[in-house]
């Protein structure tokens, strides 16, 4: 079972919510692809740091989601800030891996900020 299926077998959890935890487990795992591809490169060390801390952030957020926690809320809106922060400062490295990682994290703060302001 995929964890999107996982997640639909909460029913307890609204589209919007569905769609949040996917993009933020989507983030989690190109962050850290992005800064592992990072490693070793001293002009990638921001870069790296920043994806770090969005892997971080965004699977505690899916998992305060999907078990109803009244933190929720608070902690979507660290997880887009976070998000926006890392997507610019990989939107100016022309590496595949950056690129990607800052569309993934555009599209995971919009849900953020939706769920920040639910």
């Amino acid at each position: 079972m995929s964890l999107a299926e996982t997640v639909e077998k909460i029913d307890r959890l609204s589209d919007e919510q569905r769609e949040c935890i996917e993009n933020c487990n989507e983030a989690a795992e190109v962050c850290e692809w992005c800064a592992d591809e990072c490693l070793g490169d001293a002009d990638m060390e921001e870069c790296a740091r920043l994806c770090r801390d969005v892997a971080d952030l965004t699977s505690l957020h899916a998992r305060f989601m999907a078990r109803g926690s009244n933190y929720s809320s608070d902690l979507a809106g660290i997880c887009a800030d976070s998000c926006e922060a890392c997507a610019d400062e990989c939107e100016q490295h022309d590496a595949d891996h950056c690129q990607l990682c800052a569309e993934v994290l555009r599209e995971c703060a919009e849900t953020c900020r939706e769920m920040a302001s639910a």
